[in-house]
């Protein structure tokens, strides 16, 4: 089965309403998608979108390392040989994680339809339906209880709550303001990205303890380098911390696990470079006893269907947050993962179960 093309294209999709984080404020979800074709007919679907903040890539410089660096080096390559290519791609080029995770996923959905298994019992099988939460975006507290209510009125139960752009006081601010429409036993996660520092962000969190507004995790609080940070916090709150932009690789997900520096990791896979690389942080946080979440950037329901199959693989990964494609005001995929409400169901098809995408 050797790749015989590999093709990219743009596609952008407005979303309902702006996604407003600590780092930056989304209108439309921009991606460079891929498609890759085997001489026996197979063809792979994968997607990137750009994001600068994080991960430091943008659509010409995904495009430019598929095109320019991955094609040459893979086209004429036998997936079946598929350690060594993995291999040779990790090793091609420095970061460009986004890039690596669009022809990963495409790899991977030519491998599993090629064994004629979906993609997700390829990998392990563990599920094949689970259930994602829903972010509020940072706004002023009234905007996002409100938010929190209405996402709650359709049926999501776990709400994952931006903060970290302004003063903690007015993080603080918000949260009372949901927790008093939102019940107790709707989960509430938050999500700083790397908006606080160590010292505030233990004061904040343990004053959010004292009010009791039951929170489950909080995720990054911290700049990403600052692993003592990020430690330092961990052991002097009692709520779960969650390291996200801290780990990208396996090698950087060893450091928070051995220094015990959160209790968590959120895996994407557009940080990781793809699922071969995503599989190796989970192994190593299973074996350390972290359980793992997995998550994505703002992309459609092409490159969700590849993290949701890999979520679904394993068991140490317990939380999911693939709300993406609830908020745009399209989607160009036929086939792939489906929506009901909060539950995600995946077909039984073989690889993603991606027929085609619409490409303007």
């Amino acid at each position: 089965m050797e790749i015989v093309q590999i093709e990219t294209f743009r596609v952008a999709v407005p979303l309902h309403t702006p996604f407003k984080t600590a780092l930056r404020t989304v209108y439309t979800a921009e991606a460079i998608g891929v498609k890759m074709i085997c001489d026996n007919g197979i063809t792979g679907w994968g997607e990137a979108p750009p994001t600068l903040v994080i991960t430091g890539d943008s659509l010409q410089s995904i495009e430019s390392a598929i095109l320019e660096v991955l094609r040459p080096a893979l086209v004429g390559k036998s997936l079946l040989n598929h350690e060594s290519i993995f291999q040779n791609m990790h090793k091609l080029l420095i970061g460009n994680y986004s890039a690596k995770a669009a022809v990963d996923m495409a790899i991977y959905d030519c491998l599993a339809q090629h064994s004629r298994l979906p993609l997700y019992q390829y990998l392990g099988g563990y599920r094949n339906m689970l259930e994602t939460d829903y972010t509020v975006s940072v706004n002023s507290p009234a905007e996002m209880a409100e938010d929190a209510l209405l996402y709650n009125a359709k049926g999501f139960d776990v709400l994952k709550i931006k903060v970290g752009k302004d003063e903690i006081d007015t993080d603080i601010k918000r949260i009372q303001a949901i927790r008093r429409v939102i019940d107790d036993s709707i989960k509430i996660r938050l999500d700083a990205n790397q908006g606080w520092e160590a010292k505030a962000a233990v004061r904040a969190i343990r004053k959010m303890e004292d009010l009791g507004l039951n929170i489950e995790l909080v995720e990054q609080p911290v700049p990403a380098h600052d692993l003592e940070g990020l430690k330092k916090v961990t052991d002097n709150v009692d709520t779960l911390i969650m390291a996200d932009e801290s780990v990208f690789s396996p090698q950087q997900a060893f450091q928070v696990l051995k220094t015990r520096s959160a209790d968590l990791i959120n895996i994407k896979l557009m940080k990781a470079g793809g699922i071969y690389q995503a599989q190796k942080i989970n192994n190593l946080a299973e074996i350390c006893g972290v359980e793992c979440m997995v998550g994505s950037m703002i992309e459609t329901r092409l490159g969700i269907t590849a993290a949701v199959h890999f979520a679904a693989s394993k068991k140490n990964i317990t939380r999911y947050d693939f709300d993406a494609p609830l908020m745009l005001s399209d989607d160009l995929v036929s086939g792939g993962i489906r929506y009901h409400g909060k539950s995600i169901t995946i077909p039984d098809s073989p690889g993603l179960g991606v027929k085609t995408v619409q490409i303007h």
